[in-house]
């Protein structure tokens, strides 16, 4: 199971494919933060928040994982307005265990 709880149907094609991403990164932790995020935010992103979430979508796991838990430095290169989002996301919205 995905976890998916948003339809798709009223996505362009380009919103359909980033958050079927979000949801099928490789390690369940970050399928359900990005894919509850997507859930969340997928409609309302603008295009270049949309590009910075496709670009947050292609950094290895073990990066992302330090940027979001602050082991590691965001570089300046990041995607840093939807990291931020993604971020703010994941403190209003914890994942019950």
């Amino acid at each position: 199971m995905s976890g998916l709880s948003r339809t798709s149907e009223d996505l362009s094609p380009r919103r359909r494919k980033i958050l079927y991403h979000a949801w099928h990164r490789g390690t369940r932790e970050l399928d359900l933060l990005l894919g509850r995020f997507a859930d969340a935010a997928i409609g309302d992103l603008s295009e270049e928040e949309l590009d910075e979430f496709e670009a947050l979508l292609e950094i290895d796991d073990r990066e992302l994982f330090g940027w979001i838990l602050g082991k590691t430095s965001v570089p300046d290169s990041a995607p840093k307005t939807v990291l931020a989002k993604v971020l703010a996301f994941a403190q209003a919205h914890p994942i019950a265990g």
